[in-house]
């Protein structure tokens, strides 16, 4: 999730390379090109962010099929392939973005879904996302939701992540549930393509902090993983082979998935 940028489409921006990678068309020739050129240097890259949208979709189904009807997805980027409201059309989702290109590119995207409302917003101050009377107009008075953290928390500090935590865990309901990825890498482990990699990040305002899954059990709280605990994502998929080892790109890639709860 880049920082608050101005509508340039000459600046590549992390949510439209994103949308470029599903094979998506909302995005500029900036954005391709940069990801053409992260391509070169991780060959993996379609694989993992594919990886990312597949287990959005997968827990949008597995909480509306526990009874789940109001989505609020935190740094949403743009809801194209397989995004929330596709998934489950009955839902009421609020969808969640920083950047002013991918909210305009999402909202012309929804058109007028009247379940569907999308928030230009800075996750980074929770507090004010939270208290947006946006939540109130599509949700009315409940907060018995379904919160997404998909494919973000690489983007944000470790403060960032611990207060939106607290401050969602605050706010929510008791039975309230959000889904989270991380995405990780073996301690000590680098390429020059894997450094390159990340120094584009950094270029597009966009840093990433690879997240060890120890540490990310810490983070999590005060929600608690359910029973089935922090799972690479391919396994919560069954996509046992769909990652391969030539995948990794020599830094011991893995992306995990986590369920977690308010009692």
């Amino acid at each position: 999730m880049p920082e608050k940028q101005s509508m340039d489409i000459h600046v590549p921006n992390a949510a439209r390379v994103y949308d470029y990678s599903l094979g998506g068309s909302h995005n500029f020739e900036a954005d391709r090109q940069a990801a053409e050129f992260m391509f070169t240097l991780v060959p993996s890259t379609k694989k993992w962010v594919r990886l990312l949208r597949m287990f959005l979709h997968d827990a949008a189904q597995e909480l509306s099929a526990q009874g789940f009807t109001h989505f609020l997805d935190l740094a949403s980027g743009l809801p194209t392939v397989e995004h929330i409201h596709s998934t489950l059309p009955d839902a009421k989702v609020i969808y969640v973005d920083n950047d002013p290109v991918v909210v305009s590119y999402g909202m012309e995207i929804l058109g007028n879904s009247p379940n569907v409302r999308f928030l230009e917003a800075d996750i980074r101050d929770i507090d004010s996302v939270l208290a947006s009377p946006v939540i109130p107009e599509v949700f009315g008075s409940n907060r018995h939701v379904a919160i997404g953290l998909n494919g973000v928390t690489v983007f944000l500090s470790d403060e960032e992540i611990q207060r939106i935590m607290q401050a969602t865990y605050d706010w929510a309901a008791p039975g309230s549930k959000m889904w989270i990825t991380w995405e990780t890498q073996a301690a000590g482990a680098m390429t020059p393509q894997w450094g390159q990699f990340l120094g584009m990040f950094e270029q597009m305002g966009s840093p990433m902090h690879l997240v060890p899954e120890d540490k990310a059990r810490e983070l999590v709280k005060p929600w608690q993983p359910d029973a089935r605990g922090f799972r690479p994502i391919t396994d919560w998929l069954n996509l046992n082979g769909y990652i391969s080892e030539s995948d990794r790109e020599g830094v011991g890639l893995e992306f995990y998935g986590v369920y977690v709860e308010k009692p």
